[in-house]
């Protein structure tokens, strides 16, 4: 266990994982495998580096790693290639191919479950409203339809209710009386929020034939595997 070299206390988990990844990269180890590494050692679900606040744990159960990977960079910018940091920070391709049980053993088993809570939680389910989305357009004239009543009805279909719907009943259950406006974080939690919303009123025919619907499409456009990022 590292120590504060100030206090002689052990230095908070984050700080380890900060100086686990640097020194790791020093010592010649592939910057991807040791930020993984690191991420398995981070421990705090949210908090607020100057203005910018980061939420890694969305409703205490969706792991949003790529958000954690981002904040861990930042701190070992001047030793990761530009261009892999890009590529999977914003492509979400890693600049090294490991097999999911490497993945799960190196974020650790709980992080990896969350990941996966995230990933179809959150993940897929834009994807869903994207690609239902797309349906409607096809299916409607432009002339005569808004954005927004596309964006209604694609939330009827796969919720049954429109988006103010969805909004007004994911506020009154966080208790968000006063939210006007959401940041990222928030949207993410109102995203999983929706998923969840859909695994308890919909039935298991339906869900699963959206969520292949999403899968398909997101395999085609980025040639993922089911699990998302490994």
């Amino acid at each position: 266990m590292e120590m504060n070299t100030h206090t002689k206390h052990p230095a908070p988990p984050e700080e380890q994982a900060i100086r686990h990844l640097r020194n790791s990269i020093i010592a010649g180890k592939h910057w991807y495998l040791a930020l993984l590494e690191a991420v398995k050692l981070w421990q705090i679900p949210e908090e607020k580096v100057g203005k910018r606040k980061y939420k890694y744990i969305i409703d205490g159960d969706a792991f949003d790693w790529l958000l954690l990977a981002e904040r861990l960079c930042r701190t070992v910018d001047e030793m990761i290639p530009e261009d892999e940091k890009h590529s999977l920070l914003f492509n979400g391709e890693p600049p090294l191919q490991i097999d999911t049980e490497e993945f799960k053993r190196l974020i650790g088993e709980q992080k990896y479950q969350q990941h996966l809570n995230f990933f179809y939680g959150v993940t897929v389910e834009e994807v869903l409203l994207q690609v239902v989305e797309d349906e409607v357009r096809k299916e409607q004239s432009l002339d005569y339809i808004t954005e927004e009543s596309i964006t209604n009805e694609a939330y009827r279909r796969i919720y049954d209710l429109t988006q103010p719907e969805m909004l007004k009943l994911f506020k009154r259950e966080k208790g968000y009386h006063y939210l006007h406006e959401m940041d990222m974080a928030t949207l993410k939690e109102f995203t999983y929020w929706s998923f969840k919303y859909r695994l308890k009123t919909c039935d298991k025919a339906r869900i699963a034939s959206d969520t292949k619907k999403a899968l398909t499409w997101l395999r085609k456009k980025t040639g993922k595997n089911m699990h998302g990022l490994c």
